[in-house]
C-alpha cells in the first residue's frame, strides 16, 4: 500500500533528524513544505478540514521527540510574544493567512527589559517560518479559517518558555 504524504513526511524527517544544525533545520523545513502540497483528499487532511480542531497532535516521534501539530484558528486570534525555550519550531500555513511578528529582548541602562518589534510578515498557504531557540515572535490570524502546522523539535509542554505581556504599552516578561 502506498504511503500518504503524512507518512512520507514522518519518514523523511526521521531520516534527516539529528542535533540542531543548518542542515537539519533546512531539511525539516523542506519536508514540511512538501507536506503542504498534500491532496485535500488524503484522509488525514480531509479530517482536519472537517473537524477544524483548535489543536491536534498529528505525530509524536517516540525516539527523537519531535512533534507535528495542526491548529485551526479564526480571524483575529492573537498569540502574544513568546519564545520556545531551547526548542525550535517551524510554522507552515496550509490554509488561510497569519501575520507573525519578530521581537528582540532589550535592556535599558537601568536593567529594565522590554521587547522591541523587529518586523512582521504575512505567511500564506504553502509558506513556512522557522523560529530557532531564543527567537521571540507573536502570531495573529488575519484570514481564516487558518489551518497551520506547527512542527516542534521537542514537546513544548515540557520546555521552559518565556511569555510576554503588555504593560503600559510596553511588552515585558509576563513573569516579572
Amino acid at each position: 500500500m502506498a504511503k500518504d504524504s503524512l507518512e512520507t513526511f514522518i519518514e523523511r524527517v526521521r531520516a534527516t533528524w539529528g542535533p540542531i544544525s543548518s542542515e537539519v533545520v533546512a531539511g525539516c523545513r523542506d519536508h514540511l513544505k512538501e507536506l503542504l502540497q498534500a491532496s485535500a483528499t488524503e484522509e488525514w487532511l480531509a479530517a482536519l478540514h472537517r473537524e477544524t480542531p483548535d489543536n491536534k497532535e498529528l505525530y509524536r516521534d517516540p525516539e527523537h521527540g519531535f512533534v507535528l501539530l495542526a491548529h485551526t484558528e479564526s480571524p483575529g486570534l492573537y498569540r502574544p510574544p513568546h519564545d520556545h525555550g531551547r526548542g525550535w519550531v517551524i510554522y507552515a500555513v496550509q490554509q488561510g493567512e497569519t501575520e507573525m511578528g519578530t521581537y528582540a529582548r532589550i535592556e535599558d541602562a537601568h536593567g529594565k527589559m522590554q521587547l522591541v518589534k523587529r518586523d512582521s510578515s504575512v505567511i500564506r498557504p504553502g509558506q513556512v517560518n522557522v523560529y530557532l531557540p531564543g527567537d521571540i515572535h507573536d502570531t495573529r490570524c488575519i484570514a481564516g479559517p487558518l489551518l497551520l502546522y506547527r512542527f516542534t523539535s521537542c514537546d513544548l509542554k515540557k520546555e521552559v518558555v518565556t511569555r510576554y505581556a503588555q504593560r503600559d504599552g510596553v511588552w515585558t516578561d509576563r513573569a516579572a
